[in-house]
């Protein structure tokens, strides 16, 4: 089958052998999936992982091997953990935590950017008629926004920062301000800033931010290891700061403002898909603002190259072109 690969570089390859599902385990056929900024990083050496990446994806079920078949021709999209199923996490239903989860794409598991991949039927869900396979693309980093909201309690006066103007930050702003008004999205790029605009979002350049804005919340999705030194200073005392940046590069910093301040610092990764299409079924989050581009799969390495530039925000693959 055709696959992108990374091991010494990232190649698009035309004879990657096909996946079989173990038990338990569907075979999908991609039909489209997302470059995602966890993908770029994984090519400067995140994770150190080798194989298909990409973990945003829809496709279709073409077999079911031991399980519900049922499952056999729907549409889904999929969570990208992985968990043993045995051990104290994944029976506390934390699987996203299991110590030995293979993760699609990023962890001991080939991913989406290939014409098939397998997963466990507990990690699909169907996705309904009125969401494109454009849209539904977004289902994963979606739900990534709405973990925000299940680990932090957001009043309708905090006010609310999201740093980094990529289609994370841009998802998490338009997920926080359905339940809070006032959010502020800011970024390095006035173009993508345009585009929060469009979206309803109130956006500022990162250079022209008061420092002393004293934020009840700050979200970093930059993707940058400078950022949470910038978040520790935007940050009220006892405030939240939400990291969901996933980088390859370490930064030495002082962390003695996280103790002075006493401030909260949460991590935040993989979130509830149901949430997230539910808002893409209902209209309640625009997500066609952010397609950059849709290329055809045999020219994944040009779009590799497009999702890397300043002012792309959500570059798709489609593998039916």
């Amino acid at each position: 089958m055709k696959a992108v690969v990374f091991d010494d570089g990232l190649r698009f390859v035309e004879d990657y052998p096909v996946p079989e599902p173990s038990g338990g385990e569907a075979l999908v056929r991609v039909s489209m999936a997302g470059i995602c900024n966890t993908d770029i990083e994984i090519t400067k050496g995140y994770m150190g992982f080798k194989g298909i990446i990409g973990h945003e994806f829809v496709g279709v079920v073409e077999e079911v091997r031991g399980g519900d078949q049922g499952w056999m021709g729907r549409r889904v999209v999929g969570e990208i953990n992985c968990g043993c199923g045995e051990c104290e996490y994944c029976l506390k239903g934390l699987k996203n935590h299991c110590p030995s989860r293979q993760v699609i794409g990023i962890r001991d598991r080939d991913g989406a950017m290939a014409e098939y991949l397998t997963l466990p039927l507990s990690n699909l869900f169907e996705v309904p008629e009125g969401i494109r396979d454009e849209e539904a693309v977004f289902v994963e980093p979606l739900a990534a926004a709405f973990e925000i909201i299940e680990q932090v309690r957001i009043e309708p006066d905090h006010k609310v920062l999201v740093m980094g103007d990529g289609k994370l930050g841009l998802l998490i702003s338009s997920v926080l301000r359905n339940i809070n008004k006032d959010v502020t999205l800011s970024g390095k790029h006035r173009e993508k800033l345009k585009v929060a605009g469009q979206m309803g979002i109130k956006a500022v350049l990162a250079g022209e931010l008061d420092i002393k804005g004293h934020y009840d919340i700050v979200v970093d999705a930059t993707g940058s290891a400078d950022a949470l030194e910038m978040a520790m200073r935007l940050v009220r005392p006892r405030g939240t700061i939400v990291l969901k940046s996933t980088v390859a590069e370490g930064k030495d910093m002082n962390l003695a403002p996280l103790v002075i301040n006493e401030i909260t610092l949460i991590g935040s990764r993989c979130g509830p898909f149901r949430p997230a299409i539910e808002a893409l079924q209902k209209g309640l989050i625009n997500v066609w603002p952010l397609i950059t581009g849709i290329y055809p799969f045999s020219k994944a390495e040009e779009a590799f190259k497009r999702a890397t530039e300043g002012d792309s925000l959500k570059v798709i693959l489609n593998l039916r072109g």
